[in-house]
C-alpha cells in the first residue's frame, strides 16, 4: 500500500510535482505532502547561476579574435514549469544564442572598436538572451566580456606599434625640453651680455667722475695749475699704482717699458686717449 508522504523544498528552490506522469503543480520552499498518486519529478535552484563561453570570429579588419563571456541566469520561480520541460540542456541552448549573438556583432567591428565597444557586445548578448530565454523560464541577469584575446602574432604587432608610438613621443618630447633649453640660455647669455656692457658703462662713467672730482679738488688746492696738468698727474699716478700691484702679486710676468722721457710721454698720451674713448662711449 502506498502511502503519502511528506518532504521539504529547501530555501531557493522549487519542486515540480507530478500527478500520474503529468505536472501537477509547483511547490516553494518548506513542507510539501506528496499523496500516493504524485511524485517529486524535480527540484530547480532559484539562485543565480553563471556559465562562460569562448566564441571565436573574426573582426572588420580581419583578425582573429577570442572572446570570454560570461552569463548569469537564474530559474524564473513563476515559470520554473517551463524551465523544466520546455528545455532539456538550458546551458547549452544559452550558449548557442552567445555565439549566434557574437558572431553576428563582432565581425562589424574592427580589433580597435572590440576593445572600445565590450559593454556594448555584453549588452548586445544580453538582451538577445534575455527575450529569447524568458519564454523559456530562465531570466538572464546579466552579460559580461571578460576578456578578448586576438591571435599572438596580433598582439605582438599590437605592442610593438604601440611601443613606437611612445618612442616617437618620448623623442618628441625630448627635442622640444631641448629647445626650451636652448632658448633659455640664449636668452641666458644675451642678458648677460647687456648686463656686462651696463657694467663696463657704469664703471667707466664712475671713472670719469672721479677724474673730474679730483681735478676740480686739485685745482682748488694748487693755484694756477691746469687740467691737463691734474689729469697727467693723476693717470700717472694711477698708472704706477697698476704697475706696483701687478708687481706684487705671486706669479707675475716681467714688463717691459720704455723708461725715458719720451716713453712716457707716449705712455701718457695713451692712457689719456683711452680715458677720451671711454668717456665717449660712456656718453653715447
Amino acid at each position: 500500500m502506498i502511502i503519502p508522504y511528506f518532504t521539504v523544498v529547501r530555501q531557493k528552490q522549487v519542486a515540480i510535482i507530478e500527478a500520474f506522469g503529468r505536472f501537477d503543480k509547483i511547490v516553494n520552499a518548506g513542507p510539501c505532502l506528496v499523496l500516493p498518486w504524485q511524485s517529486v519529478a524535480s527540484r530547480l535552484s532559484l539562485k543565480v547561476q553563471e556559465m562562460q563561453v569562448t566564441v571565436e570570429t573574426k573582426t572588420l579588419d580581419d583578425v582573429f579574435v577570442k572572446l570570454l563571456i560570461a552569463v548569469q541566469y537564474s530559474v524564473i520561480p513563476a515559470r520554473a514549469k517551463e524551465a523544466y520541460y520546455e528545455l532539456a540542456n538550458p546551458i547549452q541552448q544559452i550558449e548557442s544564442y552567445v555565439f549566434d549573438e557574437v558572431r553576428s556583432t563582432v565581425p562589424n567591428m574592427k580589433l580597435d572598436e572590440v576593445f572600445r565597444n565590450k559593454d556594448k557586445i555584453a549588452d548586445a548578448v544580453k538582451e538577445n538572451l534575455r527575450e529569447t530565454m524568458e519564454k523559456y523560464g530562465y531570466g538572464i541577469i546579466g552579460a559580461l566580456v571578460n576578456d578578448i584575446d586576438p591571435d599572438e602574432r596580433v598582439k605582438a604587432a599590437m605592442n610593438e606599434i604601440n611601443a613606437a608610438q611612445r618612442m616617437r613621443k618620448a623623442a618628441e618630447e625630448k627635442g622640444e625640453a631641448e629647445k626650451i633649453l636652448m632658448v633659455k640660455k640664449a636668452e641666458a647669455e644675451a642678458e648677460s651680455v647687456i648686463l656686462q656692457g651696463q657694467g663696463i658703462a657704469g664703471q667707466r662713467k664712475a671713472i670719469v667722475d672721479g677724474l673730474r672730482e679730483s681735478v676740480e679738488e686739485f685745482q682748488e688746492g694748487v693755484a694756477g695749475i691746469t687740467t691737463e696738468d691734474v689729469l697727467q698727474i693723476i693717470l700717472m699716478t694711477q698708472y704706477f699704482d697698476m704697475l706696483k700691484e701687478v708687481g706684487g702679486r705671486a706669479g707675475a710676468s716681467t714688463i717691459l717699458l720704455p723708461h725715458s722721457p719720451g716713453g712716457l710721454d707716449s705712455i701718457m698720451d695713451q692712457l689719456r686717449n683711452a680715458v677720451m674713448v671711454g668717456e665717449k662711449a660712456t656718453k653715447d
